[in-house]
C-alpha cells in the first residue's frame, strides 16, 4: 500500500525478484483501495506505507490485524519517529522497514522476513532502545529486573514460554522453533499467541520490544 508510484514500481520490482513473478503482486494507492483488494486476494504478506492520501498506515495495520490475523504486515516509511513506529507495532506490524535504504539493504530484509522473521530497520531499533532508556530515566525508573517486571506488570510466562520468546526474539520461525524443540507447528502457535496475550502485543517484533522493556529479555 504506496502512493508514491516510482516507489511502487520499486518495491514490484523487489518483491518479483524474491519471487520470481509479478502476477501475484497487487499495489493499493489508498487505505480504501487495499481494504477492497485485500478480502479478493487474501495476499500473505502487505507492505504498508505509514502515510497515505485517505488514511494513516498504521489503522490499516490495525484493521488487517482485527479482519485477517493470518497476514503479515510490514510498516515501510520515510519517517522514523519513534511514536509511529511503536504504533504501527502495537498495531500488528511484524516490522519497520524505511524508504530511504538502498535496494540491497531492502532486499536482505525481505528475504529475512519471507523466511520467518521479525525486521526492524536497525536506525529505528536504535532509537526506539534510546527513547525507552530516556522514558525511563525521565521517569526515574531504576533498572528493571525480571522479578520486579514480572511483579509490576502481572506477567508471569511459563518456562517453556520463556524458551519460544528467546527463539523469537533470535528471528526464528514458528517452523524453525518447533523443528528446534520437537513441538509442533501448531504448539508453538499456541505458545506465541498466549505470549502476545499477556504481554497485550499483537506482533512478532512488538512482543520482543514489550519484554525486553520488562527485563523479560
Amino acid at each position: 500500500m504506496e502512493d508514491d508510484e516510482s516507489t511502487q514500481q520499486r518495491l514490484v520490482r523487489l518483491l518479483s525478484e524474491l519471487r520470481g513473478a509479478t502476477h501475484d503482486i497487487a499495489v493499493a494507492s489508498t487505505v480504501a483501495d487495499a481494504k477492497t483488494i485485500i478480502p479478493t486476494l487474501t495476499p500473505r504478506l502487505a507492505l504498508v506505507d505509514i502515510g497515505l492520501p485517505d488514511g494513516n498506515g498504521v489503522e490499516l495495520i490495525g484493521w488487517v490485524e482485527n479482519h485477517h490475523p493470518d497476514m503479515m504486515t510490514i510498516a515501510i516509511s520515510a519517517w522514523g519517529h519513534e511514536d509511529i513506529v511503536l504504533a504501527a507495532l502495537r498495531a500488528g506490524a511484524a516490522g519497520y522497514l524505511l524508504k530511504e535504504r538502498d535496494d540491497v539493504e531492502l532486499r536482505a530484509a525481505l528475504q529475512a522476513i519471507r523466511r520467518g522473521g521479525a525486521l526492524i530497520d536497525p536506525l529505528i531499533a536504535r532509537r526506539i532502545l534510546s527513547y525507552v532508556l530516556l522514558a525511563s530515566q525521565e521517569n526515574h525508573a531504576p533498572p528493571v529486573s525480571l522479578a520486579d517486571a514480572s511483579a509490576r506488570n502481572d506477567i508471569s510466562l511459563s518456562e517453556r514460554e520463556s524458551e519460544i520468546l528467546q527463539f523469537v526474539a533470535r528471528g526464528f520461525s514458528n517452523r524453525e522453533i518447533a523443528e528446534l524443540t520437537g513441538l509442533s507447528r501448531f504448539t508453538i502457535e499456541g505458545y506465541t499467541k498466549s505470549i502476545y496475550r499477556k504481554l497485550a502485543v499483537s506482533s512478532r517484533t512488538a512482543a520482543v520490544f514489550e519484554a525486553k522493556s520488562m527485563g523479560l529479555l
